[in-house]
């Protein structure tokens, strides 16, 4: 019967175990390869492929993962594998894809070209840590993904070593990170004091008992949300964000505005659904647990990240921190669609996700590009491009105008959904909140355009041309961010399969 068991639950991590085959086979080629290591980075394409087969094999799927046989609530496992953890893990891998291509058109990626091996270990690392945090449903195996994910990436943020700033964001980034990880364990160690147990969906039986301690309780909510509000910049955790994205690599600073936040997201809806909510009605309505009040707390958390995010941009003029205070912002757009605890706000999170995914990438990748040429991140050195640059000013365009939420890109489409979420659930105060933030953005996103073609510049400005590759890789992403704000049927319906597949 074990045996039986462990056969059942190794099945249902599949991806993740190809994962770490995937990890110590590039460890292998790295030392294997040390003279000539071109191969590497395909043997990372590879990896990812494998995973991506075995991830989407997995879509319609409902399991548990590592059940304790021996407890009363033997039916539930330490590891969920559902359609929504899949729409995360697809998140990730797409990110992961991209960003392995960012790297071989980064002139930064190319100068480390003896570390590469160690550089793809580490991105592989992250993503196992991430694809655990998505499909965890015990505190132990949160935390431990949460740090195997965070190891990785402070080693990136510093990999490049080629400026002075990469060393002060790798520490920026440790510190914080150790608080946040210290916090978020204190609160899972009040968590098993008050309950017993880890397992998330047996804490949600016990705390709806009458001996719960409600203080004890909150405070402990109050220190885990601590730890996952940092991995999704959400204010007052967001302090790392702007000197990390500014100082790491341009592909480790997408790969964390994209593929962190959307792991980071994907644990705290689940944690919050699993632990804290009852049932949900034949309307789609999530009824939480009256022990701790998340709504007033994630309210003011969304409105305090958009609002903070927003204003910090409006004076920043390198394009890696504006960038860093707008993903900030989003995080804060983001948590209004869970805010109204409902699946309509659940779907409006997967279909703002997967725009963001498309617009926020191909915003670096065109930030990429020009710094590779002109060798500056600054707004200033960008004016004039409109001209001499059209293919990737153009881009950056529509990437900025989409972030920002004006049709018709797909950026609309994700705001629509999550202000018709807020307009559902009658919070018309937050909605009218989060469109004067959206008025704020359009400020400093409009600002790089006025540089690219309003501003002369005081010198002839470089002609930037690019590459067939580079061509076909900014137009992967531009592209459907114009074709999903014009026809987004295909993205809603996806999304709402996700939930539908799920039960909820």
């Amino acid at each position: 019967m074990a045996n039986t068991n462990l056969y059942h639950s190794l099945s249902l991590i599949t991806p993740e175990i190809f994962l770490s085959v995937a990890l110590v086979v590039l460890v292998l080629a790295d030392l294997v390869l040390h003279k000539d290591k071109k191969l590497i980075p395909y043997i990372a394409l590879l990896g990812i492929i494998g995973t991506g087969y075995l991830t989407i094999s997995q879509f319609g799927m409902n399991g548990f993962a590592f059940q304790n046989s021996a407890s009363m609530f033997s039916s539930y496992g330490m590891i969920t594998v559902d359609s929504f953890g899949i729409f995360f893990k697809a998140i990730v891998l797409i990110s992961s894809l991209l960003i392995i291509l960012f790297s071989f058109q980064s002139e930064e990626i190319q100068k480390i070209n003896d570390r590469i091996g160690e550089y793809y270990a580490l991105i592989f690392g992250m993503i196992l840590g991430m694809f655990f945090m998505i499909s965890a449903t015990d505190l132990i195996l949160i935390y431990l993904s949460m740090e195997l994910m965070s190891l990785s990436s402070y080693v990136l943020a510093v990999f490049t070593k080629l400026r002075e700033r990469n060393s002060e964001a790798s520490l920026k980034y440790l510190l914080y990170g150790a608080v946040s990880s210290g916090l978020m364990l204190f609160g899972i160690s009040l968590v098993y004091g008050l309950t017993g147990t880890t397992n998330l969906y047996i804490i949600n039986s016990l705390i709806q008992g009458p001996q719960i301690n409600l203080f004890t309780l909150a405070f402990a909510c109050i220190l885990i949300f601590a730890g996952i509000g940092y991995k999704i910049s959400s204010a007052p955790f967001h302090f790392w964000t702007p000197d990390v994205y500014e100082g790491a690599p341009i592909t480790i600073t997408a790969f964390l505005s994209v593929a962190s936040k959307a792991a980071g997201f994907a644990l705290l809806i689940r944690f919050i659904k699993t632990t804290f909510v009852s049932y949900v009605d034949p309307n789609g309505w999530w009824h939480l647990i009256n022990v701790f009040d998340w709504k007033t707390l994630i309210i003011a958390v969304s409105i305090l990240t958009m609002t903070l995010g927003n204003f910090s941009a409006l004076w920043q003029n390198n394009m890696k921190r504006m960038l860093a205070y707008s993903s900030i912002a989003h995080a804060g757009y983001l948590l209004l669609g869970l805010v109204v605890f409902s699946n309509q706000g659940l779907i409006a999170i997967l279909i703002y996700f997967s725009v963001y995914l498309l617009m926020n990438l191909g915003a670096f990748l065109v930030v990429m590009l020009i710094a590779n040429r002109i060798g500056s991140e600054d707004i200033d050195d960008y004016n004039g491009l409109g001209i001499t640059s059209p293919f990737l000013s153009v881009s950056l365009a529509i990437f900025l105008i989409s972030l920002t939420g004006l049709p018709p890109t797909a950026g609309f489409i994700g705001k629509l959904y999550l202000f018709i979420a807020l307009v559902d659930a009658k919070m018309i105060a937050v909605a009218v909140i989060a469109l004067l933030n959206t008025v704020v953005s359009l400020y400093y996103y409009i600002r790089v355009l006025k540089h690219l073609y309003l501003v002369k510049p005081a010198k002839e400005p470089v002609a930037i041309t690019t590459s067939f590759s580079n061509t076909v890789l900014v137009s992967v992403l531009m592209l459907p961010v114009i074709f999903f704000g014009i026809y987004f049927e295909p993205l809603v319906n996806f999304a709402k399969s996700c939930l539908l597949i799920l039960g909820l």
